[in-house]
């Protein structure tokens, strides 16, 4: 009897995928079912229950519901949530800009150097402007690297260069200029107020004035990062969160072959 009761209520499930009108999945296809989590600045009490579940459905979110709520300190109301969107996205029509080029372990990569460059790749490194995090450019650039990924030091064919944090930019290009550096590694993980907007369009402003602008590949990156951004600011790549140096060194290798030997 349950066996049959179970097969009943999966037999009424919507199992149906439909690219073109995807919404979130909790527990069957189609539910919509998300979890928010965020702060209101309001008394703790019932009033903040309300005001995140009116704050729900004017996201679009039915059947809202506050699981957990807790005072964080006078004045300021924490809650965790759950509703059901209401709202799909065409799957099918998605087009995310993305580097060009395929991701190699560092073997190939230096192998790759070596039979189609054939000298050493230069490369400089640093947290710029005011930015005093150097969590981004020691994963990729140091040589213990990050989560297994060995950094850019470690590799055979680069000879490469951690400048570290707060970097001013007119000091990055002079050390780049100094050791006639084939490619820039800007890292930036400070976002507030676009300051790693401003940061980085500074770069290529100083390089264009210098007439340095393509003489080097120029790579940015970082939590906020998109190779679309990147683009959009001037630069050859942009390498966002779950990059790791194989990911730069890779393109790094392949655009420089391409500019040299293409």
């Amino acid at each position: 009897m349950s066996g049959g009761l179970y097969s009943m209520d999966q037999k009424d499930f919507d199992q149906t995928l439909d690219l073109t009108r995807v919404k979130p999945y909790g527990d069957t296809m189609n539910d919509g079912k998300i979890q928010l989590s965020f702060t209101l600045p309001v008394p703790c009490g019932d009033e903040a229950v309300e005001a995140a579940k009116q704050l729900l459905k004017k996201m679009g979110l039915d059947n809202p519901q506050v699981v957990y709520f807790k005072e964080l300190t006078e004045g300021f109301t924490f809650v965790n949530c759950y509703g059901s969107c209401t709202h799909t996205v065409d799957f099918t029509s998605i087009h995310v800009p993305k580097v060009e080029s395929t991701v190699w372990s560092m073997q190939e990569t230096d192998d790759f150097i070596r039979e189609h460059i054939g000298r050493h790749i230069v490369v400089v490194g640093a947290s710029t402007g005011t930015d005093a995090h150097t969590v981004g450019i020691d994963a990729i650039m140091n040589m213990k690297g990050y989560a297994g990924h060995y950094g850019i030091e470690r590799y055979e064919y680069f000879d490469a260069l951690n400048m570290g944090s707060q970097i001013p930019n007119e000091e990055f290009i002079a050390k780049a200029v100094e050791l006639n550096a084939d490619a820039l590694l800007v890292s930036q993980t400070v976002t507030q107020k676009d300051v790693h907007i401003q940061n980085l369009t500074e770069l290529i402003e100083m390089l264009e004035a210098e007439g340095l602008r393509d003489k080097m590949i120029v790579v940015c990156g970082g939590p906020r990062i998109t190779h679309e951004l990147a683009k959009e600011l001037g630069y050859d790549a942009g390498f966002g969160a779950n990059s790791y140096a194989d990911d730069v060194a890779s393109y790094i290798a392949q655009e420089l072959d391409r500019r040299l030997n293409g």
